[in-house]
């Protein structure tokens, strides 16, 4: 029988890139082309910018009960870049902000690591990924757990050091590319630049870092435990991969 909470409250699946969309990716390209005053202005492009991730943010709270970081970050990302046009603040403020969402990022993740949360467990190490009971009870009858535990705060310090990285680099590609006076077109067409830049020179190398913490993390499992990666992905994945698989014999015999 279901219990009234459950009943009322639907299951929550994490969406990170429609996340990075509606709480990032729409406010900024709002704020870099329809802040002119041909078009929106910057008072109400910084005002539907914001309206994104605060009412994304919003409906996950009501509809999931869930509170979203990313939407979060997103409204205080947006927020302070309009913030920095709309005073006509020094470029130098910019370039500050970039480089302290992902400073304050790492920082939690080291923060975390003295707390019974650690964001690298909710973030790579989670039950809506991998099976973390099945691995747990076999680290347990291996006597592996401290050594599991101690690989997953090295992970962690992997996992901050990604940020720091994004957050240097951040402040060198603001610094070198938005250079005009705050408010100004030239200032909103630099900030188009300067996201377009980032993403192959930041977002891209911090991907692979963040695989190849997957992957370290992985490899650590798969030695401590024996058990392949088909054998400890979460069952709502296996059955997922089970289905395919089926479908795709189906559709061969015929």
């Amino acid at each position: 029988m279901t219990s009234p909470s459950n009943s009322a409250t639907p299951d929550h699946k994490p969406r990170p890139w429609v996340d990075l969309l509606v709480s990032i990716v729409i406010p900024s390209v709002i704020l870099m082309k329809l802040s002119g005053d041909e078009y929106l202005g910057n008072v109400n492009a910084l005002l539907l910018g914001l309206a994104f991730p605060l009412g994304w943010g919003l409906f996950e709270l009501i509809r999931y009960n869930k509170k979203n970081f990313i939407a979060v970050l997103g409204l205080v990302s947006v927020g302070l870049t309009g913030g920095i046009g709309l005073m006509e603040l020094d470029p130098q403020w910019l370039a500050i902000k970039e480089a302290a969402v992902p400073a304050v990022i790492g920082l939690a993740v080291l923060i975390s690591t003295r707390t019974k949360y650690p964001l690298v467990r909710t973030l790579l190490y989670n039950p809506s990924v991998l099976d973390v009971d099945k691995i747990h009870r076999s680290l347990e009858e291996k006597g592996s757990v401290d050594e599991f535990e101690l690989r997953l705060l090295k992970a962690s310090y992997y996992f901050s050091g990604t940020f720091l990285f994004s957050s240097i680099m951040n402040y060198v590609i603001a610094r070198w590319i938005v250079t005009s006076p705050a408010g100004t077109q030239a200032f909103n067409e630099e900030l188009g630049r300067m996201t377009l830049v980032s993403y192959p020179m930041i977002a891209i190398p911090s991907m692979i870092m963040m695989m190849l913490i997957f992957y370290y993390l992985w490899r650590t499992i798969r030695r401590l435990t024996g058990y392949t990666l088909e054998e400890v992905m979460a069952p709502h994945l296996q059955e997922k991969d089970e289905k395919k698989k089926a479908s795709n014999e189906s559709a061969t015999g015929k």
